[in-house]
C-alpha cells in the first residue's frame, strides 16, 4: 500500500511502552474502505502493510489469547 495517509490519521499502538517496537495503524482509514493499514512506527515514510479488517480482527484476538506464543 502506499503510503498516502496523512500524519494526523496514524495511531501509534496502545501496548506501546515507550520501546522501540512500536506499530501504527490508521483507523479512520480502516474504516473507510475497509483495509487496515500498518506501519513501523520508526519509519514512517516506508511502506505500510495492509490487511482486511477481518484479517486484523482475527491477528489481534490472535495476539491477545497468546495463539503466538511470542
Amino acid at each position: 500500500m502506499k503510503n498516502n495517509i496523512s500524519p494526523s490519521q496514524w495511531r501509534k499502538s496502545s501496548y506501546s511502552n515507550g520501546g522501540g517496537n512500536c506499530i501504527e495503524w490508521a483507523p479512520a482509514h480502516a474504516a473507510t474502505i475497509g483495509v487496515v493499514p500498518v506501519r513501523d512506527s520508526k519509519d514512517p515514510h516506508g511502506p505500510a502493510l495492509s490487511f482486511t479488517a477481518p484479517a486484523w480482527s482475527a491477528f489481534l484476538a490472535g495476539v491477545k489469547a497468546d495463539e503466538f506464543g511470542v
